[in-house]
Order: C-alpha cells, then sequence, then structure tokens
C-alpha cells in the first residue's frame, strides 16, 4: 500500500514515510492509494477480538513493517487499557454507548496514540532517526499523545493548548509529565489558533526538515486507520448495519467511520455531531464551509471551527480530484468560506448542532433513567443520536451507536452540573498537587518556532 497526498503533489509514499511526514509536504493530507474491500472477510472477523481485529485490519495498510513485529506492536499497544477488549458497549435502552476511554489517559484518542507512540518507536529505531512532534490540542490529544512517546529517546513532543480552554484536569494531564523529552505550550489564543500554528509551521518545508519535525494530530494518517478499527469491531455486533453518531470537533474521528463504511463494514449512516461550534453542521445543511467564531462550551475538544480532516472527506466527495479539492481550500483560506454548490447526500452523513441546555439534559436524562454518567462531549452524541431517533423513520429500527469519547471523570464541574454529583478517577486524582511544567507564548508562528529551537539546543 502506498499514500498520496490530497493535493496532489506527493504519491507513492510507503506507510513509514507517510508516518513519519505527518502532514504531506504540499501542504494536502495523506490518504491511501486506494481503499481495501473488506467484505469478503467479515463474516470470519465477526468473532474477534478488538486486538485481533486490528492484527488482521491493519496490514491491509502497513506493508513495509514485518507482519509479527506489527502484531507484536499492535498488542503492546493496547496492553495497558483497563477494559478485557479494549473498548467496551454499554447500553443505554434502544442505544449503545462505544466506550472507547479505557486507556490510559481515558479518552478516545488512546486507542490510537498509543499505537502511534510503539510506531514512532519502531519506524525511528530501524531508520536511526529521531522526530520531533509538533502537536495542537483542544483537551484529549495532548495527553493522550504525550502518553504514548514520553520517556522515548528519539522523539521530543511539543504540545500547544489555548489557555484557559481544556479542562482543568486535561492540563494537569499534559503538564505534570516530567519527562525530559515532553514540552507543554500554553498559547494566548484558541485551538484554531494553535492547530493553525502547526500547520504554518509545517508548511515551512526547509525548517520542517531542518528539526525533523513530525505530527501526532489527526492529520497524521496513523491515527485515523487505528480509528478504523473501532467502527469495523462495532459493526460486527450487531445484526444490522448501524447507524454511528460521532461527538465532533476536527471530523478526524467520523472520518475513521467513513473509511470503515467505504471499506465495507455494515455501517448505514453516520450522524455528525457538533456544539455550539457548528461550522459542520452548517456545512452539512448548506453545503458551505463557512469559518466561524469559536465558543467556548462545557464540551471544549469540540470548540473548533476549522476541522482539519474535513480536506480528507471533500477530497473523496470531489471524485479524488485535487486540483478542485485545492481551490476549494484556496477559496476558504482566503474568504473564510467555500461551497459545493448543494448539500451533500443525506443518505451517507447529516449532522446537527447540540447547545449547552441540550447537553447537560441529556447527561440528567442518562443518570436518572440508566445510573450511567456520560462526559459532555458524549451527551453531545447522545442528544442528537435520541433526536434522529425520534424524528427520523428511515434510522427508526437501526442499531444506534453513540461513540464514548472521555471518561466523565475528565469533566467534573460539567457532569456535576448536570446530576448533583462529581465523578472521579483514581488516574486524575492521582495528579493534584503534582508539580507543572508549561511554557507561556503568544499567539505567534515566530515565538513558537523559536522556542522549540531554544528547548531543543538546551538538550
Amino acid at each position: 500500500m502506498k499514500y498520496k497526498s490530497t493535493r496532489g503533489q506527493v504519491s507513492g509514499l510507503s506507510f513509514s514515510d507517510a508516518l513519519l511526514m505527518g502532514l504531506a509536504s504540499d501542504n494536502g493530507l495523506l490518504v491511501p492509494e486506494s481503499i481495501p474491500d473488506v467484505t469478503d472477510k467479515l463474516a470470519q472477523w465477526q468473532e474477534l477480538g478488538f486486538v485481533a481485529l486490528a492484527q488482521e485490519l491493519m496490514p491491509l495498510f502497513i506493508d513495509d513493517i514485518d507482519p509479527e513485529v506489527l502484531k507484536k506492536l499492535i498488542a503492546e499497544s493496547y496492553s495497558s487499557f483497563a477494559h478485557e477488549d479494549v473498548v467496551g458497549m454499554q447500553e443505554l435502552g434502544s442505544l449503545t454507548v462505544l466506550e472507547l476511554f479505557h486507556g490510559p489517559t481515558l479518552a478516545f484518542k488512546d486507542v490510537a496514540l498509543q499505537l502511534l507512540g510503539k510506531l514512532f518507536e519502531h519506524v525511528l529505531g530501524q531508520r536511526q532517526q529521531r522526530l520531533n512532534i509538533l502537536g495542537a490540542t483542544s483537551g484529549d490529544t495532548g495527553s493522550a499523545a504525550i502518553d504514548g512517546v514520553r520517556g522515548q529517546k528519539n522523539v521530543d513532543i511539543f504540545i500547544m493548548y489555548p489557555k484557559g480552554r481544556v479542562s482543568p484536569l486535561q492540563e494537569l494531564q499534559m503538564t505534570t509529565v516530567a519527562d525530559d523529552n515532553v514540552h507543554c505550550i500554553e498559547l494566548e489564543g484558541s485551538f484554531d489558533d494553535c492547530q493553525n500554528i502547526m500547520k504554518t509551521v509545517f508548511a515551512d518545508a526547509d525548517y520542517k526538515a531542518k528539526y525533523q519535525l513530525g505530527a501526532v494530530n489527526s492529520v497524521n494518517w496513523a491515527r485515523v486507520l487505528a480509528q478504523i478499527v473501532y467502527y469495523g469491531y462495532a459493526s460486527l455486533r450487531h445484526p444490522e448495519p448501524s447507524v454511528f453518531c460521532v461527538p465532533t470537533g476536527n471530523f478526524g474521528n467520523v472520518f475513521a467511520a467513513y473509511l470503515a463504511k467505504r471499506m465495507g463494514f455494515p455501517i448505514k449512516h453516520l450522524l455528525v455531531a457538533t456544539n455550539d461550534n457548528d461550522i459542520l453542521a452548517r456545512f452539512f445543511a448548506t453545503g458551505t464551509y463557512a469559518r466561524g467564531t469559536v465558543h467556548q462550551t462545557i464540551s471544549p475538544a469540540m470548540d473548533i471551527q476549522v476541522a482539519s480532516n474535513f480536506e480528507r472527506f471533500l477530497y473523496y466527495h470531489f471524485g479524488q480530484d485535487s486540483a478542485r479539492l485545492t481551490q476549494f481550500m484556496e477559496d476558504f483560506g482566503a474568504q473564510g468560506q467555500a461551497g459545493i454548490g448543494a448539500p451533500p447526500a443525506e443518505a451517507l452523513m447529516s449532522s446537527v448542532a447540540v447547545n449547552r441546555e441540550q447537553t447537560l439534559a441529556a447527561m440528567r436524562e442518562v443518570n436518572e433513567q440508566f445510573g450511567y454518567t456520560l462526559d459532555p462531549h458524549t451527551a453531545v452524541g447522545y442528544y442528537a443520536a435520541k433526536r434522529l431517533t425520534e424524528q427520523s423513520e428511515e434510522h427508526s429500527g437501526a442499531p444506534v451507536v453513540v461513540v464514548g469519547t472521555a471518561h466523565p471523570a475528565k469533566f467534573p464541574e460539567a457532569v456535576e452540573e448536570a446530576t448533583g454529583s462529581e465523578p472521579t478517577h483514581p488516574t486524575l486524582s492521582a495528579l493534584h498537587g503534582l508539580p507543572k511544567r508549561s511554557h507561556p507564548l503568544p499567539c505567534d508562528i515566530e515565538a513558537v518556532k523559536a522556542y522549540l529551537v531554544s528547548s531543543l539546543g538546551a538538550e
């Protein structure tokens, strides 16, 4: 399997090259040159556990790592998860929550980033190279990425997060990590500002090459690949094709579901659930992708108005026409909006925005009816899924799976407001009182570049 860029100027990359490149050198995103059809394998995959399914699926996309070595890396990646089968499935009446928060940092990002850390360590060791990771986080990516590579000798990681816009516990998960290869940057601005700085730095080809920069954000193809697995796993647990409702900020999680559907897994429909930062809901309603003001909400990981992985979806929507995709992205960059003429077909994907009151109501309802606690991001998905099943006859009989993205204890203030009780988790309780390390910076590209250079020089 080879990889190419959505922008059309990069092709023929091996998986390992794509892994280390992260963002494509033409500023596009890397995608596989073909999408495997697995429909003839579904019957034999139906009874596989999560790790076994990952070991069957990932070699379809990774053919430059020895199969036995890859199998071992996959098994090691998920050995630290608290659930016996890595992910859990919790029935709440007519809906099922796919629990993806049993990893070391209690967020769905662990499913991909534990593997990504192992892949980086293996490939860099084989090539005798090192990598400096520059990432942006709206909350969970940062801590999960840090946990995946902390202590590695051939990796330094620099994570930018927006000041005052991640939860206190999310900040503690990043800033209390004491390993020397971990650098946290508290940036004045929003997550979109952090993400824009990251992409702009990566676009400087000379700087990227000189300082051996790599990416852990969902712009990195390996992130998306790992996430495909849990959609395949969950879809094979129901006798009929499922509807997946995905709380969405940067579109990477739901894009993995889109690819799983294209591969042939039994997925009927994808519901993109957003909070008040509703750029995606507006796009699926109107066909226009228009940047808005970033709103601070109780589901901060979704406080995003420019969804970086959306480019991959548009690439396939445009029939893999790189010229059309590039023009669209240039128009969006210049004008803050671009359109496709008409909304995409609702048969495949639709979207709904969920506000603060609706989110809290969903958390309260689930707690009272089922004695189960939702974090505010999963609650956005739950509310959207309930609305879909109540209002759409087409989807009323299908299994509906809500993607559970984080443990509720990561957002105690929102949970307490909704339910009256504060959730806890021993992993998080242990962080209180630990010394914090972070470096405040203005929202300035040159300041970030200079900090990276000075940090590496100090080593």
